[in-house]
Order: C-alpha cells, then structure tokens, then sequence
C-alpha cells in the first residue's frame, strides 16, 4: 500500500469544476438543534486553494451594501449541491481586487465556452416527434 493512497482526501463529488470569477450557488445542510435544512448562498468564487488537505474555495457576495465571504472546503459533507450560475472572463487567479469595487465596476463579463452537441444516431424510417 503507498502512503499517497492513504494521504489521498475525498474529494465532494457534489462539487462541479468551478473556477475563479464563476458565481456559483453553495447549498449548505445546515443543522439547528433538531432540525435540519439547506441554506443557499450564492455569489462569486474569488479564491481557489489547493492543498494536502483537499482544498477550498472562498465566495464572495454583497448583501444591503456589505460584502460577506464564505470558505468552504471540497472535502466538506455538508456540501449538499454546488450549482455554477454563470462562468466569469478573468485573468487572474485571486480576485482580491473585487473587495475594493462597487457597482458595474464589480462585474465580470461572461465567459462563454463552447458546447460541443452529440450527434444522436437515428433509426432508419423514423421521424423526430
């Protein structure tokens, strides 16, 4: 047995490939005495950190004029879903820059990648409904 197989984190498959400038949608199982339910908090990924522990990334959104960051690690169980909302068009990998912006100044442009369709074979005789 190696050793890297036992250092190895579980990664959340939950968790798509996201990106830096990506404004993502984090559901978090929350757990209030005996009740439990998922909380939503939606914003952009400004930082991504890899490391032996399996990593995290930071989300940053503006509520009532006050920016709130929220880290949550890739291995975390309470991760219920991450949904990417939209891809941003950044340059960096860190995106400390976004705390000092406000307003159209704090948006990204949108990143577009292109969606590559599977020709779906068709039987001989058949028409599409």
């Amino acid at each position: 047995m190696d050793i890297r197989e036992l250092i190895e984190p579980k990664i959340n498959p939950n968790i798509p490939q996201i990106s830096p400038g990506d404004t993502v949608k984090v559901s978090l199982r929350t757990v209030e005495r005996d009740k439990e339910r998922l909380q939503h908090f939606q914003g952009m990924v400004i930082r991504i950190r890899k490391g032996v522990d399996g990593g995290s990334f930071t989300v940053r959104r503006v509520i009532y004029g006050v920016g709130v960051e929220q880290t949550f690690p890739f291995q975390s169980p309470l991760l219920q879903k991450v949904e990417v909302l939209r891809h941003g068009k950044t340059r960096r990998a860190k995106l400390y820059y976004m705390r000092g912006l406000s307003g159209k100044r704090a948006r990204l442009k949108e990143r577009r990648e292109k969606v590559i369709e599977q020709a779906v074979p068709q039987e001989q005789g058949t028409e599409p409904p």
